[in-house]
């Protein structure tokens, strides 16, 4: 993770003001408010503002005065019926706001989230550094065979150095090049004082997807977990991940009774379907089942046989 001096700066005046508030604040989340918390080998994720927390969402579902109105343990009860019963709204009452660094491929797979507020960097008007994201060697998977859109076994020994190298020549290439068109230096100063450089909204195409971009990006707490749910699952791409994990750190400091309830029925919990729980009721009264007897197909069945901890076969 790298952070600029300026930024460096940015983040030590922000954390040195204090502000008296009325407001509701959560003591651990304001602990770490603006450090950036590493992601990849150049990225983080900052806390830059928030608003809420457990109590507002218990403030929301009882439609109460004030904070405190009930026991600490009645608030948690109460928060967890909401997760288990899947009422939303009242987790809707908080919102956070992030700083992410983050390599374009996975800011393009982040945004299909359509339910944030998201400025991004703009390479239209400014210049990206020349920071690539690169794989370490572990995380270098070939295709999976079963999954068009996973990762089977890892890449190792001279394959997986030659294909570093490339990933890492094409990202210095085109940055090259990328300057080369703007006609302009590391430090923004011409290369050649007698000719133009390209304008920056087209340059910006030659870059590899690997190239860091920045955005800020706003959310309520519903829409939080449940982007959180898809993206720390072991089924999602390691990237956008380990983003997620990040996250789930200033989810945990923000809102802990949420938190709990979130990693305990969405994170760790499972949903069934109506064949898949007809299956679990026969096993249970000692029946051997087939994925035929309750009309489940061989996905289907090996999902559910994942989830109750069961082998195939």
């Amino acid at each position: 993770m790298q952070i600029s001096p300026e930024q460096q700066t940015e983040i030590d005046e922000a954390r040195a003001a204090e502000t008296s508030t009325r407001r509701v604040v959560a003591p651990e989340l304001e602990e770490i408010l603006y450090q950036p918390i590493p992601a990849l080998d150049h990225g983080f994720v900052r806390v830059i503002d928030y608003m809420g927390d457990d109590s507002a969402i218990v403030q929301a579902a009882r439609v109460s005065y004030g904070r405190g109105t009930k026991k600490v343990s009645e608030d948690r009860g109460l928060i967890r019926y909401l997760m288990r019963h899947r009422h939303t709204t009242p987790f809707e009452m908080c919102e956070i706001k992030y700083h992410i660094k983050l390599p374009i491929f996975v800011a393009r797979q982040w945004i299909r989230h359509r339910t944030a507020n998201v400025n991004e960097y703009s390479a239209r008007y400014s210049i990206l550094d020349k920071e690539f994201y690169v794989p370490a060697p572990e995380h270098l998977g070939v295709q999976s065979q079963v999954n068009r859109q996973g990762r089977g076994d890892v890449l190792e020994g001279e394959e997986a150095d030659k294909v570093l190298g490339i990933l890492k020549a094409d990202a210095e290439r085109c940055y090259d090049h990328y300057q080369e068109m703007l006609n302009e230096d590391d430090q923004g100063q011409p290369l050649d004082p007698e000719r133009s450089g390209l304008t920056r909204e087209l340059a910006r195409m030659n870059l590899t997807l690997n190239v860091y971009t920045q955005w800020y990006w706003k959310i309520d707490l519903h829409n939080l977990m449940h982007f959180l749910s898809l993206r720390v699952d072991d089924h999602a791409q390691y990237e956008i991940r380990a983003y997620g994990v990040a996250m789930l750190e200033s989810l945990k400091r923000w809102v802990p009774l949420t938190y709990e309830a979130f990693d305990d029925y969405r994170v760790g919990g499972a949903f069934l379907s109506r064949q898949g729980l007809e299956a679990v009721k026969r096993m249970l009264d000692g029946q051997d089942v087939t994925k035929e007897d309750v009309g489940l197909s061989a996905r289907e069945w090996r999902e559910l046989l994942a989830t109750i901890g069961q082998a195939d076969g």
